[in-house]
C-alpha cells in the first residue's frame, strides 16, 4: 500500500504520537489511517439511544455549576438539547414496541420509508400518548405538562427568541431532566443488550456525574423523593456517592434513591461511608451484636438528634447512640455500657474479658 494512502489531510494538532506512522502524520499534518481501514471522511455513528444520551451529555455540560456559572447562552443550548434528547429517547422507546409507532401516521408507515429515514415522525405529545396507551408506561399529568413547557421554551428560543426569567426556565428544564433520567433508568436502558448496553453505560458515566451539580435537577429530584422517603427516616443516611441524604440502608445492603448507587456487602458499604466527604473521620469496628467489621461511628440518619453521634452496623442494622457505649480499655472496641454488681462500668469487651480470664488461669 503506498504510504500516501495511509494519510488524510487534516490540520496539525501537535498531539503526541504512538507509532512512526502516527509521528509521520503529525509531521506532515495528515491523519494516519491504519491499513485495512477505508480512507475517506469520518462517518457519523449516532443510533437513537446513543444520540439521545449525547444530547443529555451536552445538557449537563451547559448546566454543570461546578464547571462555571450558568450563563443565558448555556441555558439556551441546554433547553434546545434537552428537548432534542426528549424527542430522540421517547421515540427510541417506541421503536422497542414497533418501528411504525415513530411515524406521524402509523397507518401509512412502510418499512422502506423507515429504513431510508424518509418520513415525518410523530411529535412529543403523540409519543407520550403512545407510550402510555400502547407501551403501558406511566407518565403522569405533571410530567406531561413539564414536557409541554419545555417544548414551548424550545420553540420560542429556536424561532422567535425567548425573554423569560432564567431561573424559571432552568427550573422547568430541571423537571424534565429528572423525568428523562428516570425514564432512561427504568424504561430504556434495561432493554438494551450486548455492545449497545455496554456503550450506553459508558456514555452515561459523565451524565450521571454531572447531574449532581445541577441545582434545578437536584431540587426537583429531592422534592419528588421527599414523600417516598417520609416513612424511612430511621433507615436513611447520607449517600457516600452523591452525598445526598437519600441512602436507605437495610441489613447487608443499601440503595440510594437519588443516584441509584447500591451496595450488596455490609463491609463495602461501611468502608464507602467512612470515605465520604462529610468532614467525618469515622472508623469501623467489629459489631457488638453480629461481630461483622461493619460497625461505623458518626453515621448521620435523617432522624438523628442534633449533635448526637450514632454508631450503626451495616451488617445487622443495630444502632446505638454514643452515650450508650463505652470503649474497651484493652482494644478500644465500642461496647454497650453495662453496670457491674458493684456499680462500676464494664470497660472490657467479652473477647478481652476472656483473654484476661485465660491469663489468670494460666
Amino acid at each position: 500500500m503506498p504510504m500516501s494512502s495511509l494519510f488524510e489531510d487534516l490540520p496539525l494538532t501537535g498531539e503526541p504520537s504512538d507509532t512512526p506512522q502516527q509521528e509521520a502524520a503529525v509531521t506532515t499534518g495528515r491523519r494516519y489511517v491504519p491499513p485495512g481501514r477505508p480512507s475517506g471522511p469520518p462517518q457519523l455513528d449516532f443510533p437513537p439511544v446513543r444520540n439521545g444520551i449525547d444530547y443529555l451529555a451536552s445538557v449537563v455540560e451547559h448546566l454543570d455549576e461546578n464547571e462555571s456559572a450558568v450563563e443565558p447562552r448555556d441555558l439556551k443550548y441546554a433547553v434546545l438539547h434537552l428537548q432534542a434528547a426528549v424527542e430522540v429517547l421517547l421515540k427510541a422507546r417506541l421503536l422497542r414496541e414497533h418501528w411504525s409507532l415513530v411515524f406521524k401516521d402509523p397507518g401509512k408507515a412502510t418499512r422502506a420509508d423507515f429504513e431510508s429515514g424518509d418520513f415525518e415522525s410523530c411529535g412529543t405529545d403523540a409519543a407520550v400518548e403512545r407510550l402510555r396507551d400502547i407501551a403501558g408506561i406511566a407518565i403522569d399529568r405533571k410530567e406531561t405538562e413539564a414536557l409541554k413547557d419545555l417544548a414551548k421554551d424550545r420553540n420560542a428560543l429556536q424561532h422567535y427568541g425567548l425573554t423569560h426569567n432564567a431561573h424559571a426556565v432552568e427550573a422547568r428544564a430541571g423537571r424534565v431532566l429528572d423525568f428523562l433520567m428516570r425514564f432512561l433508568d427504568t424504561q430504556l436502558l434495561p432493554l438494551l443488550q450486548g455492545p449497545e448496553r455496554d456503550r450506553a453505560q459508558r456514555d452515561m458515566i459523565p451524565v450521571d456525574a454531572g447531574v449532581k451539580n445541577i441545582s434545578s435537577y437536584v431540587r426537583r429530584r429531592l422534592n419528588r423523593l421527599r414523600g417516598e422517603l417520609a416513612g424511612l427516616t430511621t433507615q436513611t443516611i447520607m449517600c457516600p456517592s452523591c452525598e445526598q441524604m437519600t441512602l436507605v440502608v437495610t441489613p447487608q445492603n443499601g440503595e440510594c434513591r437519588f443516584c441509584g448507587q447500591s451496595w450488596d456487602s455490609a463491609e463495602l458499604l461501611a468502608f464507602s461511608y467512612v470515605g465520604c466527604s462529610d468532614g467525618l473521620l469515622a472508623r469501623v469496628y467489629p459489631c457488638p451484636q453480629c461481630d461483622n467489621s461493619a460497625f461505623v461511628e458518626s453515621v448521620r440518619f435523617v432522624d438523628s438528634l442534633k449533635g448526637s453521634d450514632t454508631l450503626y452496623c451495616f451488617g445487622c442494622a443495630v444502632r446505638y447512640e454514643a452515650q450508650d457505649l463505652s470503649l474497651c480499655t484493652s482494644c478500644s472496641r465500642p461496647w454497650p455500657t453495662e453496670a457491674d454488681d458493684d456499680g462500676s462500668v464494664a470497660t472490657l469487651c467479652p473477647d478481652c474479658w476472656e483473654q484476661v480470664a485465660q491469663e489468670d488461669v494460666g
